[in-house]
């Protein structure tokens, strides 16, 4: 019952969450078919990976006309991004299986199965996997700006762009797409 119930919830936070952020006219002319993407699948049929986590696109910039950008991603091993902000998009996490700490601002959050958070734009955040079997989110961005194009990227690209906050070339390809890399990953308990 627990599973309907969360999956009920996610489809309507889902469909709402492009609705609620999108108060702003953005000029989107979405594709006029659905989307579907099977459970471990890709929009694209690819698998991303960086480091020790992996990323299935779920929802394209190009399905929602750039409204809205949704991955899913999967933590093996703890730990999670450096301190970032994002400039233009405002930043949703839903917390599909295992333990997640997410701070926002000055707030600091524990996350389990059937949380969500939202990361307003212009706000610095970080969050890391905290639990200690694997775990799963939906990480989604919105609108969609950049951010397809920018984990497109990091994902070609050998270490990813989190590997080291402090290299000036990394800190650039960030600001390059709308964010500013602020700091370390979470300090993990």
């Amino acid at each position: 019952m627990r599973d309907i119930e969360r999956r009920t919830f996610l489809g309507a936070a889902m469909s709402a969450f492009p609705l609620a952020l999108m108060g702003q006219s953005i000029k989107a002319t979405t594709q006029a078919r659905a989307a579907r993407v099977s459970s471990g699948e890709d929009r694209f049929g690819e698998h991303h990976t960086l480091g020790v986590s992996s990323t299935d696109f779920k929802v394209s910039t190009q399905d929602s006309g750039g409204g809205l950008f949704i991955m899913e991603h999967t933590n093996r091993k703890k730990g999670g991004p450096t301190r970032h902000l994002h400039h233009n998009q405002d930043e949703w996490w839903y917390v599909i299986k295992g333990e997640y700490i997410v701070e926002v601002g000055s707030e600091r959050f524990r996350l389990q199965p059937g949380d969500s958070i939202l990361g307003p734009r212009e706000v610095p955040h970080v969050w890391a996997f905290v639990g200690d079997t694997p775990g799963k989110l939906l990480i989604a961005f919105a609108p969609a700006n950049r951010m397809e194009e920018y984990f497109r990227l990091i994902f070609q690209l050998s270490g990813g762009a989190y590997a080291n906050p402090n290299n000036a070339q990394e800190a650039q390809l960030a600001r390059d797409y709308g964010m500013e890399l602020l700091g370390p990953p979470l300090a993990l308990e």
